[in-house]
């Protein structure tokens, strides 16, 4: 079964797309714990980072470089947090968070209740950051 990330992808789920390419995809994390906070995933469905052959975890590691690099220039922060967890959606994904400290990157901590046009407004922002 196709999961959420999978259905994002395919488009049958709306997003606030970043960037994507042939095998990677980059959209706003919609339960964000700062803004501009992304999610990069790549095109195949498998639910841990490690099972990636070696080619794909490069290439959806300078994939989400650029995503870093374009968020940095759109959100000024002191640096973008990287997170690998996983454990939430069955989809390898990195979570790329503009950070001020490091409890900037704790995800216990309450989730932002950003409103669609806030979202469309920080996509278009990082969008042309690419």
């Amino acid at each position: 079964m196709a999961t959420i990330f999978t259905k994002i992808i395919n488009g049958e789920i709306p997003c606030y797309k970043i960037a994507e390419d042939d095998k990677y995809f980059a959209f706003l994390d919609i339960n964000p714990v700062k803004k501009g906070h992304t999610l990069v995933i790549p095109k195949i469905e498998d639910d841990y980072i490690f099972n990636l052959d070696d080619d794909t975890l490069m290439g959806l590691t300078l994939f989400a470089k650029k995503v870093a690099l374009a968020i940095e220039s759109a959100m000024p922060c002191k640096r973008i947090g990287v997170a690998v967890m996983g454990m939430e959606v069955p989809h390898v994904h990195i979570h790329l968070v503009p950070m001020e400290s490091e409890g900037d990157l704790n995800f216990a901590k309450q989730k932002l209740q950003l409103s669609s046009e806030e979202m469309d407004a920080i996509a278009e922002k990082i969008r042309k950051e690419m």
